[in-house]
């Protein structure tokens, strides 16, 4: 009785906790990063791990201190210059269907979404939203280079939670979760660069204002799964619009051109060396975790569902069913 009102108690805890626990999560996924990178250069320059860590983390705050040195000032601009445009592309949307004849249906969707925006898009609002996600960045960057800098000793916690009789599989499992999610996140950022590069190039030659903000936004938001891509579209095609039909048409093709070639080229490629999760378990993962934990589950939602992929594979269909099945990373 006592252990159950114990369980109970703490998953209601962990339910009131889950945008901490997310957080944490989050921190975790980057000190992996970071521990890929120091195993790295362990490994082909013999660095000793606290000073691998320390040139890894002043590396990379070094090149985005650089890239925002370089192309932040252009892409801030070009970032206004769409925000300037779009409510005329928006007018331009709907002159365009009511000439097709569907300017009623058009308008009701448009009507919809902007009061969306409206009812909760004040400028108070939006500061703040933005002060607390600057925030919990801040944190999950600290925590994770916390975690990098001692895994040993938080791993050892971890595993000491676990009965002693299934200690070593505790650990087996949390290294196959680790080579998973290094392996994802280097999958990922290869087709983030690729579709970012892509998108940039095409809109250029096809003549739509701010191409290379438009490119930045579409390889930042190919980590969502599914939904990215067609985020990423929208303001593409609103801003070719503006210089008629027959650019927005080409913008399309474009986006669509990208994500297929992006489906059918880059993704198989990258899934030789990384790891591939089915898509229909990938959909509703995200719109679990959507649901659940908000934002930050809709851009934590492939990672997470790597994190559950690997335990229900190894601690239910391997040990509880004893049945062999692939473990994603265990033969990389």
């Amino acid at each position: 009785m006592v252990l159950s009102i114990l369980i109970i108690g703490a998953a209601l805890l962990a339910w009131e906790l889950r945008s901490i626990l997310v957080l944490a999560f989050g921190a975790c996924l980057l000190a992996v990063l970071w521990r890929a990178a120091v195993t790295s250069l362990r490994e082909h320059a013999n660095i000793p791990e606290g000073f691998g860590l320390a040139i890894t983390v002043t590396s990379v705050f070094a090149l985005v201190a650089g890239m925002m040195f370089l192309f932040g000032s252009e892409v801030a601009s070009q970032a206004e210059a769409i925000a300037a445009a779009l409510p005329a592309a928006i007018d331009q949307l709907r002159a365009t269907a009511r000439s097709f004849g569907a300017g009623g249906i058009v308008d009701q969707q448009l009507d919809r979404l902007t009061g969306a925006f409206a009812e909760g898009g004040s400028i108070g609002g939006m500061l703040m939203t933005i002060g607390n996600g600057l925030t919990d960045f801040i944190v999950v960057v600290v925590a994770s280079i916390f975690l990098a800098a001692r895994p040993d000793l938080y791993r050892t916690g971890l595993i000491k939670l676990v009965p002693s009789a299934r200690r070593d599989e505790a650990g087996a499992t949390l290294d196959d979760m680790q080579t998973a999610l290094s392996l994802w996140f280097k999958g990922r950022l290869v087709a983030m660069i690729g579709v970012g590069l892509l998108t940039g190039i095409g809109l250029w030659l096809i003549g739509v204002p701010s191409f290379f903000a438009l490119g930045v936004l579409a390889g930042l938001l190919e980590i969502i799964p599914f939904f990215g891509p067609i985020l990423a579209a929208v303001p593409g095609i609103l801003l070719a619009l503006l210089a008629g039909p027959t650019n927005a048409l080409f913008a399309t093709a474009l986006y669509l051109a990208i994500q297929q070639a992006e489906g059918n080229l880059i993704t198989p490629i990258i899934q030789q060396h990384a790891v591939e999760l089915p898509p229909a378990l990938l959909l509703f993962s995200l719109l679990v975790f959507a649901y659940l934990f908000g934002v930050l589950g809709v851009l934590l939602a492939a990672p997470l569902t790597v994190v559950f992929y690997i335990l229900v594979k190894k601690l239910y269909v391997r040990e509880a069913l004893d049945t062999h099945t692939p473990i994603p990373g265990e033969d990389k």
